[in-house]
């Protein structure tokens, strides 16, 4: 494990360079990972483990679109891929990889095949942070742990293919077997970690949830939405508003930005828009720090997951959810957006031109 110091502030980091993949290989030689849930992270870190020599199944509801996936994906039927109870039983380390809602449901299942010595891994701080309202208490005789992609498993996927690592974050609720740390790190590379950093439970599902329904999502849309009413309102067509709102930001500065750092980005653009960022982001850094605190607030008093359970465990909450994005996927903002896409370079068809005559009409 190394140090690295951020500001003043040490961090226990683990470096693919100090943990390689061999290491790793060797750790998991006796193990059988068991991934239950083939959704969101399922796919991404099954594969990625599969490449990368680690015995794992996956487990899945039969006659699912799930199943189907891992079909797909090239996990075989009654070797590497299982009804959800028998991959259980032959695991030793489980990942329980289902949505939050579904985790509390299928627990008692889970819970009785978490004999002494496996381990239960999570990629999610949720369930035991909140143990007292989904009733995910693992026994003591296994180890639990998480390994957190700081990214969807769509880009763990991606990054992966493309020689890379997603950043994970690591954590250790219970070390019964002494072997908690080698397997949760090991698991950690295995799955394409960049590097891993340390934090516990009640921190990661802390920041994640703070993180999800602040800058990484919730906030953003909210910031993308205000400034774009600003300018429609101003006059601005559906192109100019969503390009200097969404396109510019995303296309082209949050790349170099993701390559180099806001301070380079900053000395690096033209006079003006340095004078007027400078000059505007502790305004927008004050006006929405009392909304951040609210919300850092309510993810630990529990009161957002206590949403999160009752809404997720609803039988229409699929259908309430459509309707709520529907809302966003209509509005004009986000059509202006498919439109935008679509006349992209690497998008565009010989019909072009078209397209463009029509891109008003699309979006109004």
């Amino acid at each position: 494990m190394a140090k690295l110091n951020f500001g003043g502030v040490e961090e226990n980091v683990v470096t693919r360079d100090e943990f390689p993949l061999a290491k790793a290989q060797e750790v998991l030689k006796d193990e059988v990972v068991a991934v239950i849930g083939y959704g969101v992270q399922g796919p991404g870190q099954a594969l990625n483990q599969k490449e990368n020599g680690v015995n794992v199944i996956v487990g899945q509801r039969k006659n699912s679109k799930s199943w189907d996936k891992a079909v797909s994906d090239g996990f075989v039927p009654g070797e590497t891929l299982f009804d959800i109870e028998e991959a259980l039983q032959r695991g030793t380390i489980i990942c329980y990889l289902l949505s939050d809602a579904a985790q509390i449901q299928l627990w008692p299942t889970v819970k009785k095949h978490l004999t002494p010595g496996k381990a239960l891994y999570f990629s999610h701080g949720f369930g035991i942070t909140y143990n007292e309202q989904t009733g995910i208490v693992p026994p003591k005789d296994v180890d639990v742990f998480l390994v957190a992609p700081k990214g969807s498993g769509t880009s763990l996927r991606r990054m992966f293919l493309q020689g890379r690592g997603l950043n994970s974050s690591y954590a250790i609720f219970q070390d019964a077997t002494g072997r908690a740390y080698e397997r949760v790190v090991a698991l950690g590379i295995a799955i394409g970690s960049g590097y891993l950093f340390e934090t516990d439970f009640r921190k990661e599902v802390f920041s994640d949830l703070t993180g999800e329904r602040g800058t990484l999502m919730g906030a953003i849309q909210g910031i993308f939405a205000a400034q774009y009413q600003v300018l429609r309102s101003k006059g601005h067509s559906p192109s100019e508003s969503f390009n200097e709102t969404v396109e510019e930001l995303t296309q082209s500065l949050m790349p170099l930005v993701a390559e180099n750092g806001m301070d380079w980005m900053y000395a690096n653009c033209s006079t003006t828009a340095q004078r007027g960022a400078l000059d505007w982001w502790k305004k927008f850094r004050d006006a929405t720090l009392p909304v951040f605190t609210d919300l850092y607030e309510s993810v630990a008093a529990g009161k957002e997951a206590a949403k999160s359970i009752e809404s997720n465990s609803k039988p229409d909450y699929r259908e309430k959810l459509e309707v709520e994005l529907a809302e966003l996927r209509d509005s004009e903002m986000w059509r202006a957006g498919k439109t935008v896409r679509s006349l992209r370079p690497e998008n565009q068809e010989p019909a072009a031109e078209e397209n463009q005559e029509a891109f008003v009409e699309a979006v109004i």
